[in-house]
């Protein structure tokens, strides 16, 4: 257990950021899968943009390395314009 205050708050301050950051992951992995599901093009053409936001989030934050990123936006494009 922590023994300065320092690391007290550090501890706390860590809480707040894993649980902001597994908010918003899973919300965009959500939008990831619901996205994938779609079968409407003009549909999926309007919720791209949204989920390319969401990724590019979570990608400028390091909640998600760029590569990573990167990947996930270009399946995900390739997916809409194969519809």
């Amino acid at each position: 257990m922590a023994h300065h205050k320092s690391a007290k708050k550090r501890i706390r301050q860590d809480e707040v950021k894993r649980v902001h950051n597994r908010y918003y992951k899973k919300s965009t992995r959500t939008a990831i899968k619901k996205l994938r599901e779609m079968e409407d093009s003009g549909e999926a053409a309007k919720f791209l943009p949204k989920v390319v936001s969401m990724i590019d989030r979570l990608a400028k934050r390091n909640t998600w390395h760029k590569n990573k990123a990167s990947n996930l936006k270009g399946k995900l494009t390739k997916f809409v314009s194969g519809l």
